[in-house]
C-alpha cells in the first residue's frame, strides 16, 4: 500500500475533492471549496515527500517529472476512486495535489440538471462546449452526458483527455478513452485521428489551443458530436474567446465555421449549498436558435444575451437568473450569488442588513 493512500482514502471519507501536499507545509485537504489542514500532520520534508510522490508513478513519469518540473496522471485506489494527479515544484521543494474522480459516474438524474442540458446527449452532430472555471464540475457534467449517450445510443465514442478521469464501460455504444501523451501525441492529433476512426462522438478534454479548437470546429462541421471545455463563465466569452485565439486574418472564417457548427454552450459555476453540506450547480445555457448563427458571423456577440433571454422557452437562461433563482429558492445563500452575479444590484434586496454593509 503506497504511503500516500491513507491520504486520498480520507478524500472520499470527509466528502473532500482535492489533497495539497507540498514540501515545507503540512497536507492539506479541500472540503466544499475550503482548504484545510489535516489534523495531527507534521510539516512535509522534501525528500520524504519525493521519496511518497515517486511510489505510485513508473520511471518513465518520475523521469518526466524531474526533467520538466511537471506531471499529470491518473493514479486508481481500488474499492475508492480514481484520482488526477498533479506533479509540481514550488519554492520550497516539491508538491502534488490530487483531485477525486468517483468511481461511479453520476448520472444526468444523480445531478439534477436542466432538460435543456439533458438534450445535449440526444445532438447527433455539432460542438457543445462546457465551460467554467477550474473546480466548477465541468468534467462531472460531461461524464454525465457522455453516460447518457453510451446508455441510450448505439455510438463510437472517443474520448481524449490528459490524464483520463471518467473510465466509461461499453453499453450499448464503444467508448474508446485515449490519453494524451500515453496514445497520442496532442489533442489536436487525437482529434484528427478521430474523424478517420468512425467515431460519432468526441469528448476533447481541454481545448488549450489554436489548432486543438480549429480541428474541433473542423469535426463538428464534418458531423461528428464534440463535447469540449474552456475556462470561460459565459456564452459570450466562450464565443469571444474562440474567436480571439486565431488571428486577425482568419477571425472572419472561423466566425462562419463557428456558426455552422456551435450547437451549445453551457457555462458552470458551483456554489456551497444554502446548508454547508454540498455544493449547487448552477448554469448559464445557450442553445442553437434561429439567430444565434448571424450573431456570430456578424461578429455581434452582444445579441446572444439577448437570445438567451428570448429561449426561455426552450430552456436557455442566464447565469444571472439561475444565480437569482437558486438564491430565492434556498438552495444557495444569497451572498454567494450576489458575489458570482455580474449585476449585483438585483441580488441586494435578497441580502441581510449586515450582508449589505460588507458588500457596500
Amino acid at each position: 500500500m503506497a504511503r500516500v493512500d491513507r491520504w486520498l482514502s480520507m478524500l472520499k471519507d470527509r466528502g473532500a475533492s482535492d489533497l495539497h501536499l507540498a514540501a515545507g507545509g503540512v497536507p492539506r485537504i479541500r472540503v466544499r471549496g475550503t482548504l484545510a489542514p489535516v489534523e495531527g500532520q507534521g510539516v512535509l520534508g522534501d525528500a520524504d515527500l519525493r521519496d511518497l510522490m515517486r511510489e505510485i508513478v513508473d520511471e518513465h513519469q518520475w523521469q518526466s517529472y524531474e526533467s520538466d518540473g511537471d506531471l499529470d496522471f491518473a493514479y486508481a485506489l481500488q474499492g475508492v476512486a480514481r484520482f488526477r494527479g498533479n506533479y509540481l515544484v514550488q519554492e520550497h521543494g516539491a508538491a502534488a495535489v490530487f483531485r477525486i474522480v468517483p468511481e461511479r459516474i453520476l448520472t444526468l438524474e444523480d445531478l439534477d440538471l436542466p432538460e435543456a442540458i439533458a438534450s445535449l446527449s440526444e445532438l447527433r452532430k455539432g460542438l457543445v462546449l462546457v465551460t467554467g472555471p477550474t473546480g466548477s464540475g465541468k468534467s462531472t457534467t460531461l461524464a454525465a452526458i457522455i453516460d447518457s449517450i453510451n446508455r441510450k445510443h448505439t455510438r463510437h465514442i472517443v474520448t481524449i483527455e490528459d490524464p483520463v478521469e471518467f473510465v466509461h464501460e461499453n453499453q450499448k455504444s464503444i467508448v474508446s478513452h485515449r490519453e494524451v501523451g500515453a496514445h497520442t501525441g496532442s489533442f489536436a492529433a487525437a482529434v484528427r485521428a478521430a474523424i478517420r476512426q468512425d467515431a460519432d462522438v468526441v469528448l476533447v478534454g481541454e481545448m488549450r489551443d489554436r489548432e486543438t479548437i480549429a480541428i474541433a470546429i473542423t469535426a463538428a462541421e464534418m458531423g461528428l458530436l464534440v463535447f469540449g471545455t474552456l475556462h470561460t463563465n459565459s456564452a459570450v466569452r466562450t464565443v469571444d474567446r474562440i474567436i480571439d485565439a486565431f488571428p486577425a486574418p482568419e477571425q472572419n472564417q472561423v466566425r462562419v465555421s463557428l456558426s455552422e457548427s456551435l450547437a451549445g454552450i453551457v457555462a458552470q459555476q458551483l456554489l456551497v449549498s444554502k446548508d454547508g453540506k454540498g455544493r449547487v450547480p448552477v448554469h448559464e445555457i445557450l442553445l442553437r436558435s434561429q439567430g444565434l448563427p448571424n450573431a456570430i458571423r456578424e461578429g455581434a456577440t452582444h445579441m446572444i444575451a439577448q437570445l438567451i433571454q428570448s429561449g426561455r422557452a426552450q430552456g436557455m437562461q442566464a447565469m444571472d437568473d439561475a444565480l437569482f433563482n437558486a438564491a430565492k429558492e434556498g438552495r444557495v445563500r444569497p451572498f454567494d450569488a450576489y458575489l458570482k452575479a455580474m449585476d449585483r444590484s438585483r441580488f441586494e434586496p435578497l441580502l441581510s442588513p449586515s450582508e449589505r454593509s460588507a458588500a457596500a
